[in-house]
């Protein structure tokens, strides 16, 4: 019998530290210090745009996760979320994932929680505006006035990790989940499975699930036994 999987497997919450990518640091080092800036953070709206794979999702989710940790609410809108998801007044930042992706009710919800968060709350301190896409803002297939506020502010390019990047990111996200890979498993994976960031964390989490559930290390045959089974 199978050991259920219990929340012990979950993915550790994303970080601006766990990022890779030698290109991307100028945006990296921005983030971390545009989430640090607390009060004083400039309300000028981030967009980051790549290739998927480039973790455009992954920063967003990073810089939730350090908002959140310092007490600061924010708001989360992608291509899933509700047409009429509301804005709420005490979010400090809205984050935007895949707006290339949104429909014509998402869209017009993007721009209204634009100028939410553009305009200034009595007596609290600007809030900001974070979003991400797979196009530069002049080309996202959006309505005029939000395509030109998400290219207002800072715009940051991201670039798909190398190889060497991916085989440390995969290593770097093993050791967080206290999974030790087997043998050649590494060079496995990054020969045989996708090598955009969002593959590999969603697949190291299936093997950290699997490996639970069976109780046993992670190694090319445990790949092999999870793949035939389609766990």
């Amino acid at each position: 019998m199978k050991q259920i999987a219990l929340d012990i497997a979950l993915a550790p919450a994303p970080t601006l530290e766990g990022f890779a990518g030698r290109l991307n640091q100028e945006a990296v080092q921005f983030l971390a210090q545009w989430c640090a800036a607390g009060r004083q953070r400039s309300p000028v709206p981030v967009y980051l745009w790549g290739e998927a794979g480039s973790g455009k999702t992954h920063l967003l989710r990073a810089a939730r996760h350090a908002l959140q940790q310092q007490g600061e609410p924010c708001g989360w809108l992608d291509a899933a979320s509700p047409a009429d998801a509301p804005f709420e007044g005490s979010w400090r930042a809205a984050l935007m994932d895949d707006v290339q992706l949104y429909a014509t009710g998402q869209q017009h919800t993007a721009f209204n929680w634009f100028i939410n968060a553009m305009t200034p709350a009595d007596g609290q301190p600007p809030r900001a505006v974070l979003a991400a896409g797979s196009l530069p803002p002049t080309d996202l297939p959006l309505r005029e006035d939000l395509r030109s506020r998400l290219g207002w502010g800072h715009v940051f390019q991201l670039h798909a990790p190398t190889e060497g990047e991916c085989r440390a990111l995969l290593q770097q996200a093993a050791a967080q989940r206290g999974l030790a890979l087997g043998e050649g498993v590494t060079d496995y994976v990054l020969t045989r499975f996708s090598r955009d960031m969002g593959s590999l964390m969603r697949l190291l989490e299936r093997l950290d699930r699997y490996s639970l559930q069976t109780r046993r290390a992670v190694t090319i045959p445990l790949i092999k036994a999870m793949l035939e089974e389609g766990a």
